[in-house]
């Protein structure tokens, strides 16, 4: 009898958007259980930490791995994954580059925390006062949480990863062919990114809506226009990211008439922010005085550019000393 691959499926810090990829292959999900043995999924099965440290190093043939690293307790277990596995994918934007939760580098911990259980409309009139700590004494017995770490990393921060699939979340047909490519040992060298290495707006549709000479002399929110579902969404005057995202999603949004917002990250070599910053220097044509009007459609430029790569970007955390 043949031996099927073991593959796991493990969770950080992340909205549980990339488990619900796995639900979403439909009937490919009996094809992915009839070529491999999942032996590690908490989300959807009751494995326990013990079972992982009772695998031989290697044991499993792929880890995909999704979700930032926030606390000790995800450090922790990607490193005993790391150790357990051949390989890991680092699975979604939040492990290839911190995702959505890496906008917390934005402020700090204490700021979090400050606002999350003391200053808080919600905790009370009274105000609040306490806030979780890592050990906490009740009678006779010590109680420990995770450390919160200062800053939100991306999954290659703290241990070795093989192969990058982002995405929020991935689409279950990439997943499908990242695990097909796996068993089949046709993957490209270690370190890649499973995706095209080009622009989403090489594949969209609205790209030869594009004029050659495209100029605006401003930008929107997509709540303020109506915006034309056949036409380039920048010659539009509404931000879209297509500009500075790698391609491969399909553009779904795009094809519900809402504009790209980044999270496939950028293509090899190059800073998202730093790309975008740059597709717009070339496209707004005003005055120096009428520049901060032009750009009051990007009120969170930070939050735009970076909203899926902050880990991975040129800003990387709020400096010590900034205001926060």
């Amino acid at each position: 009898m043949t031996t099927k691959p073991k593959v796991g499926f493990y969770w950080c810090a992340s909205c549980g958007g990339c488990e619900e990829t796995v639900v979403d292959l439909d009937e490919k999900v009996l094809d992915v259980v009839a070529a491999v043995d999942i032996v590690f999924w908490p989300c959807a099965m009751d494995f326990k930490y013990t079972d992982v440290e009772a695998m031989a190093d290697g044991e499993m043939a792929a880890c995909f791995i999704n979700g930032a690293i926030r606390t000790e307790e995800q450090e922790h277990v990607a490193k005993l994954l790391r150790k357990k596995s051949a390989a890991v994918i680092a699975f979604g934007s939040c492990a290839c580059m911190g995702g959505i939760p890496a906008l917390a580098n934005l402020t700090s911990r204490e700021a979090i925390m400050r606002r999350s259980y003391i200053s808080s409309p919600t905790v009370g009139s009274e105000g609040g006062s306490t806030v979780p700590q890592k050990s906490t004494d009740v009678g006779s017995v010590n109680l420990q949480l995770p450390e919160l770490y200062d800053s939100v990393l991306k999954l290659d921060d703290v241990i070795d990863v093989d192969y990058y699939l982002p995405g929020c979340p991935p689409t279950p047909e990439l997943l499908a062919t990242a695990v097909g490519a796996l068993l089949s040992g046709e993957l490209p060298p270690a370190k890649s990114v499973l995706l095209p290495d080009k622009a989403l707006c090489a594949s969209c549709d609205r790209n030869s809506s594009k004029p050659d000479n495209l100029t605006v002399a401003g930008l929107k929110r997509v709540y303020q226009v109506k915006a034309d579902p056949e036409k380039c969404f920048l010659a539009q005057g509404i931000l879209c990211m297509g500009p500075a995202t790698r391609d491969g999603c399909g553009y779904p949004c795009v094809k519900g008439n809402m504009p790209c917002t980044g999270c496939f990250g950028p293509m090899s070599g190059g800073d998202q922010g730093a790309r975008m910053t740059a597709a717009l220097g070339g496209i707004i044509d005003v005055g120096e005085a009428a520049l901060d009007e032009a750009l009051a459609g990007i009120p969170d430029p930070a939050g735009s550019f970076y909203r899926y790569s902050m880990s991975a970007s040129l800003l990387g955390r709020v400096r010590k000393g900034e205001p926060s």
